[in-house]
């Protein structure tokens, strides 16, 4: 009778981590996409005509170029720390397809993120959420 119980117990349990691992798997995702939207809303609304543009080949009436878009990956970064996800394990990567940062050139922003679960399964992903747009201005 104990022996059923706590094999029952244990199954149950692994269960129950299992869900909670896919759990933090899709809701990690929703995150990683929601910050790769974010950058390139970012880099769409400061591009190369915005005086405080992003990407390269600014304009003359940017005052605060940005030619390494470091300001949209501090806000992916940042996009991403408020679900309290590890930032250092965070690569983000922004380029422009069109090798220009005026319209109507586009963004890409690539985020990777290496995976750890919270059980001490030896399964580590890479998951990885890539956004494109087009800037505006």
């Amino acid at each position: 009778m104990q022996i059923e119980f706590v094999l029952s117990f244990l199954t149950i349990m692994f269960v129950i981590f299992g869900i909670w691992e896919l759990i933090m798997v899709v809701y990690t995702m929703n995150v990683l996409s929601d910050a790769a939207k974010e950058g390139v809303r970012y880099a769409i609304v400061h591009g190369g005509g915005n005086i405080n543009c992003s990407g390269p080949n600014p304009s003359v009436t940017c005052t605060n170029p940005d030619p390494a878009a470091d300001n949209v990956v501090a806000l992916v970064k940042d996009w991403a720390q408020y679900s309290f996800h590890d930032i250092a394990a965070l690569n983000v990567t922004v380029s422009y397809p069109d090798s220009t940062s005026e319209a109507p050139g586009r963004v890409r922003v690539e985020v990777v993120y290496d995976f750890i679960p919270f059980t001490a399964l030896p399964i580590r992903p890479a998951l990885s959420a890539v956004a494109e747009g087009r800037i505006v201005n």
